[in-house]
């Protein structure tokens, strides 16, 4: 674990400096960890030696991992994504996420790992040398909640750092020159899963580290998965796949569309080195933490199965809501991720933020992800072709969110709203004609509302199947109060393939409705050539909008329709500070104090209404003096969808730079900050006195 903060500055900072004094010291490598690992606790020796490993020579073949394990990417449940390590991370906790497993049919579905993050120890080792359990927390000892969760025919996961001390703040003991010891106690209290961190490491190399463990726990005789959490650092992808089952790829997520997002991002380019025993990991899963929408979780579970991730779920599920048990239970979404096959979804294609993935399945058939990373509805479109499926008369297409089958003629296409992911099973099974056909169900225009003017949007149904769509109706409903009237036909008698129906609507908000965003309902029914009912539904976000005074305004005293932030809240004349809402400071860029603007952390975006009577957008950006010098960002100016200015990367080393756009025309207006290419770590970034000439 770690996190974008101060904190893991200073972690690396430690490491550093250790690493550094132990070299001027004439210490290196393996005698470093014996000179700053802990190896005075067990008489001054190494259990690296012990391992034959201290080399770091990795083997080459699957022989070398402890054990025939991981054929597909681990499920199970991690703590830390909810608790940390606040009290409630206690025995109970981990007995009562067994016992749900069992309840809730999760088990069945496949999720078979109770794993303990940090905090589960005491600070200091016994006389020993050895491992204690914190009393408080576990007054039965490791093994005996082992024995619990394996009387539930569930396994036991556990957690500690290839450095001299765990990622927490308490900084619990780590296993640098303690792996020969620490595996043993795993292995005697029936551990079945190491999940093996990256803090306080002591700049001993990567590989050597992990190594030395892995090793380690092949000679406890006990089948141990082991995930490798070094987070990326030293591209482990390109040589663990005979060290660990698997292997993190990226910083620690958060519960932010922003975190998972950026994080989905570095993930997908990985394709090619995960396979059966040995997977890229995105980290844990977010879903039913709070801090997205449901459709974006959706997303979450959706893209994490399509890239044939761990599914680790890193909510309480003592607290979860029916809608987090039927996303993280979808078993058609898990046999996407579990597919013995072992393949992780290809990127086809990603323009403007409309993104298409597709992962063979073992059974011939396609698994096709259509995510929309973009704030508004999508329409997203790729073919049986392009998948790569052979030529068929017909195709089966399966949504795995909705539990329905149609048939196609070959084209794979949706409007996708705001944030969400389509999750598809696309075969050339010879069985397409049973099922009625696909129709894509779409509007033209955005929802944009000024609070009792009509807006003019269409909507279009286009079938996609081999046989027509028949009796078609399109319906289109808002909140109470709002007035939306067809005003051109709504209805079909039959849409061959490829033919649409397009209806043009008006939309009225109330007067005096406030500004923000309100739900839309499009639907379309319809029949299959058999009589079969079928619909499809489309929701949308209509935002109530108001126009910005003439003149020049600050545009941090006007209202925004939405924002993505990767640290937090965007906050308003102050920078972003922390995870909390207000924690921010006055805005700083190279000791230049600015009274006005907005506080952000790479990636965000901020979306304003323009409603095309502006000219001009003009700030002054650059990183916030708030954090260590070590942030890199880009600010980007965009209008109605195009790329109208950018900077260019910027650091803590550069003075405020003005940044200024032509926007006239544009009915939306986002501010943009991008991380600059190497991760979002201590990435704060400030607009300041941006204004909108109107």
């Amino acid at each position: 674990m770690r996190h974008l903060t101060s904190r893991t500055t200073r972690r690396r900072v430690v490491g550093s400096l250790t690493a550094a004094l132990l070299c001027a010291a004439g210490l290196a490598g393996p005698a470093a960890a014996q000179a700053t690992g802990g190896a005075s606790d067990t008489g001054g020796t190494s259990d690296v030696s012990d391992t034959g490993s201290a080399n770091g020579t990795a083997g080459t073949g699957g022989a070398n991992l402890p054990g025939d394990l991981a054929l597909t990417p681990p499920m199970g449940f991690n703590n830390w994504n909810s608790t940390h390590c606040r009290a409630e991370f206690d025995e109970a906790m981990v007995k009562g996420i067994a016992d749900l497993f069992v309840e809730k049919g999760l088990k069945e579905a496949g999720y078979q790992y109770v794993n303990l993050d940090d905090c589960w120890a005491l600070p200091e080792r016994d006389a020993n040398g050895k491992l204690v359990p914190d009393p408080k927390r576990f007054p039965g000892g490791i093994k005996a909640v082992a024995d619990y969760v394996h009387a539930k025919g569930l396994k036991l996961g556990i957690y500690t750092s290839a450095g001299t001390k765990t990622c927490s703040d308490i900084g619990f003991p780590g296993a640098l020159g303690h792996e020969v010891s620490d595996a043993r106690q795993f292995a005697d209290w029936g551990v079945d899963y190491l999940k093996y961190d990256n803090c306080n490491n002591q700049g001993v190399d990567a590989k050597k580290r992990y190594v030395a463990m892995r090793d380690a726990l092949k000679a406890t005789g006990r089948p141990i998965v082991y995930s490798i959490c070094e987070w990326g650092e030293n591209k482990p992808w390109e040589w663990a796949a005979d060290v660990g089952h698997l292997w993190r790829t990226t910083g620690d997520i958060s519960d932010t569309w922003s975190s998972m997002l950026s994080i989905m991002k570095q993930n997908l380019p990985l394709a090619k080195h995960a396979g059966p025993g040995h997977w890229n990991d995105p980290d844990m899963l977010e879903v039913g933490n709070g801090g997205m929408t449901d459709t974006e979780y959706r997303t979450h579970f959706s893209m994490w199965s399509i890239m044939a991730a761990p599914l680790l779920i890193g909510s309480d599920l003592r607290k979860a809501t029916p809608e987090t048990f039927e996303i993280i239970g979808n078993e058609e979404v898990i046999a996407v991720d579990q597919d013995p096959l072992g393949k992780q979804g290809d990127v086809l294609s990603s323009e403007g933020g409309r993104w298409v993935v597709a992962k063979e399945m073992k059974d011939g058939s396609r698994a096709v992800a259509l995510f929309n990373e973009t704030g508004t509805a999508q329409s997203i479109a790729t073919t049986a072709k392009a998948v790569g499926l052979p030529a068929a008369d017909g195709y089966t297409l399966r949504d795995l969110w909705k539990h329905k089958s149609y048939n196609t003629a070959g084209g794979i296409s949706a409007t996708v709203p705001a944030h969400g992911t389509v999750l598809l099973r696309v075969s050339a099974d010879g069985k397409w004609a049973k099922n009625p056909p696909a129709v894509e169900l779409g509007l033209e225009g955005a929802p944009l509302v000024e609070a009792g003017k009509p807006a003019r949007l269409t909507s279009k149904v286009t079938n996609l199947g081999r046989t027509p769509a028949q009796k078609v109706s399109t319906t289109f409903t808002g909140p109470s109060g709002w007035r939306i009237k067809a005003t051109s036909p709504s209805t079909a008698a039959s849409l061959p393939t490829d033919k649409s129906l397009s209806t043009k609507w008006t939309v009225t908000a109330p007067r005096g409705a406030a500004p923000g965003a309100y739900d839309l309902t499009l639907k379309t029914g319809y029949r299959s050539p058999g009589g079969a009912r079928a619909d499809s539904v489309l929701p949308l976000t209509a935002h109530v909008v108001v126009a910005p005074p003439a003149g020049n305004s600050a545009v941090s005293d006007l209202p925004w329709m939405s924002t993505v932030n990767g640290w937090g809240p965007v906050e308003k004349d102050t920078s972003n500070g922390e995870s909390a809402a207000g924690d921010g400071k006055p805005l700083t860029i190279g000791g230049a104090v600015f009274a006005k603007g907005l506080g952000v952390h790479a990636d965000s975006a901020v979306e304003y209404y323009t409603g095309a009577s502006c000219e001009k957008l003009t700030a002054r950006v650059g990183v916030d003096d708030e954090k260590d010098p070590k942030g890199t960002v880009t600010f980007e100016i965009w209008a109605d969808g195009k790329k109208a200015a950018s900077t260019g990367v910027l650091t803590n080393a550069d003075a405020a730079q003005g940044i200024s756009a032509d926007v006239s025309g544009a009915q939306v207006v986002r501010l943009v900050v991008t991380d600059g290419g190497d991760g979002r770590d201590s990435d704060h970034a400030d607009w300041a006195e941006p204004v909108l000439s109107c």
